[in-house]
């Protein structure tokens, strides 16, 4: 089986999970290993695609920010060892993207990074990732073998939109996370210093539908370290990695602030990391600016 194999199972489920959100929108009273609260909805899209991807033949594991460890095919929570798992690829998964914006009916999304190498595995590991966009309409957006391809899902079948999908040239949108005040002086001066080009001021909440935004009308995402978290609050593994491999190979680039997302290191599942993408141009004048910040 292919990596295209795998988006395909991922676009699958991502019509099952759309088709079912309305009714999932409490939440369950737990909290995933970040300590965020799970709704229902995040959940239910974990167990199913943790379920379906590891049906596949390819998949030795799967792992996301749902859930503490890693998951094996053969693992009902006591079973072997990852490395002892047969298949070639490893799964890296945000399940629901942008969940909190559930109660408010906004865009949300499904992030998947697709690795050759045991988890937590560095970019250079990754071989394929993709992104499902719950919006107006569900649109799911792929990166293999350097090719960035976008397809209308529609009853868990693709539809193919573009077949080599790259950033705009000139960038339109920003949009930050975190809040003003907890921002390092230096990255406010890069914010200004882009707003003064007239860059437009777009923040969904959610990655998948800001870096859908950017991919379209070029510009810059990201969300900055703060003052009482330098490490910065989107996890490298599920999050950062396959979403800069994404940009990446559309045309863009990325950053933690001092280097590419997709050469920083792995050191462990829950990593977070500062994490900006968009077209290079930014990228590379947000790293001018952050020249002499200390990670």
């Amino acid at each position: 089986m292919t990596v295209d194999t795998i988006f395909e199972t991922v676009a699958a489920v991502g019509s099952d999970v759309q088709s079912v959100l309305g009714d999932r929108r409490s939440y369950e009273g737990g909290h995933n290993p970040s300590g965020e609260r799970q709704l229902a909805a995040d959940v239910y899209a974990d167990d199913l695609l943790a379920e379906r991807l590891l049906a596949l033949d390819s998949v030795a594991s799967y792992a996301s920010e749902e859930r503490e460890t890693v998951q094996t095919s053969a693992d009902s929570g006591d079973g072997p060892a990852v490395e002892d798992a047969t298949g070639t690829y490893h799964i890296s998964c945000d399940p629901l993207d942008g969940s909190s914006n559930l109660t408010s009916n906004n865009a949300m999304g499904t992030i998947v990074g697709v690795y050759d190498e045991t988890l937590p595995a560095p970019g250079s590991a990754l071989v394929g990732a993709t992104y499902v966009l719950y919006g107006p309409i569900t649109t799911m957006v792929t990166a293999r073998d350097g090719t960035v391809r976008e397809y209308l899902v529609e009853n868990g079948e693709r539809d193919l939109l573009e077949d080599d999908l790259t950033i705009a040239e000139e960038p339109v949108t920003y949009g930050f996370g975190g809040r003003i005040p907890d921002w390092p002086s230096a990255f406010v001066e890069y914010v200004e210093d882009i707003e003064a080009d007239r860059l437009k001021l777009r923040y969904a909440g959610a990655m998948v539908a800001d870096v859908n935004q950017v991919l379209t009308y070029g510009g810059v995402f990201g969300y900055p370290m703060v003052k009482d978290r330098p490490e910065g609050k989107l996890r490298l593994q599920f999050e950062g990695v396959p979403m800069a491999a994404i940009v990446t190979a559309a045309g863009g680039a990325s950053t933690d602030g001092t280097r590419s997302l997709l050469e920083k290191p792995a050191e462990s599942l829950h990593e977070r990391s500062p994490v900006f993408v968009g077209n290079e141009s930014l990228i590379g004048r947000l790293e001018d600016a952050m020249t002499d910040w200390d990670p």
